[in-house]
């Protein structure tokens, strides 16, 4: 058959039934490389920020887990150390708030209320995850038991007043005050009394405080000893012994300058 087409005419590639011929293999490789670029590409540019994005989510939701959720609340406060006191009067104290978050809990102000208590000398207060607050008490020690206007309350070595006995305990010195003793001298008695050896604790029957460098023993035979202040008092102590052995006809001894001892 002639061909009617006219010359210089774009020739079909399709064939007579309509058909597109293969793609070249090498062709369909290449552009599937050119793809894999291309993804690898826009994957670099995103990757970062879905990184970013579950980091905050992460965040975020640690966040709220740990400072807002009630799976993490207070639920329980063990208490530690406590000897006169009960269990239930350091928790009154310390009121946990219960069902609050744990991290939220603000310890310092829990351990400034239980050391508010006068017969508790420290207190630690931590967290224990998921659910619990510890609080550890170290109660005060007596040395002594002070006379205040016929009351008798017990004294540490600190010189603090903290409990209240109805009759002095035969195993604490006594310490006699006057209205006008202050705390000062108190805190220098305790001193005194925590210095003496048990030979010389022994023969105590009280101790007389009026200043901080006026403080008296008042030997069980009635005689006396001026010790002045606690400065020094294991020195005094070591002057006394062997002079209340020597002179055992005085009346009242004076080592508040342990170097320079009298008696009368």
């Amino acid at each position: 058959m002639r061909d009617t087409r006219p010359r210089g005419s774009a020739v079909d590639d399709t064939t007579s039934t309509g058909t597109t011929p293969p793609l070249d293999p090498a062709a369909e490789r290449s552009r599937k490389r050119f793809a894999r670029r291309q993804w690898a590409r826009r994957w670099l540019a995103w990757r970062y920020v879905v990184a970013v994005a579950l980091v905050l989510v992460l965040v975020v939701g640690g966040l709220w887990l740990v400072l807002f959720s009630s799976a993490l609340a207070v639920e329980q406060v063990q208490v530690q150390g406590e000897q006169t006191l009960t269990e239930d009067e350091v928790r009154a104290a310390a009121a946990v708030p219960l069902g609050e978050p744990l991290a939220r809990v603000d310890l310092t102000a829990i351990r400034a209320r239980v050391q508010a208590l006068a017969v508790v000398r420290s207190a630690t207060v931590t967290r224990h995850w998921p659910d619990g607050v510890t609080v550890a008490v170290v109660e005060r020690t007596p040395v002594a038991v002070v006379d205040v206007s016929g009351q008798v309350r017990g004294m540490d070595a600190d010189g603090v007043l903290f409990r209240d006995y109805q009759q002095p305990p035969a195993d604490l010195p006594l310490v006699e005050t006057s209205s006008d003793t202050r705390a000062d001298a108190l805190r220098e008695a305790a001193e005194v009394v925590t210095a003496l050896p048990d030979d010389l604790a022994a023969r105590v029957d009280h101790v007389d405080v009026v200043t901080v460098d006026q403080i008296t023993l008042v030997l069980r035979d009635g005689r006396t000893v001026e010790w002045g202040s606690a400065e020094q008092s294991d020195l005094k102590a070591e002057v006394l012994v062997p002079l209340l052995e020597r002179e055992r006809r005085a009346e009242r001894y004076d080592v508040s300058v342990p170097g320079l001892p009298t008696f009368e």
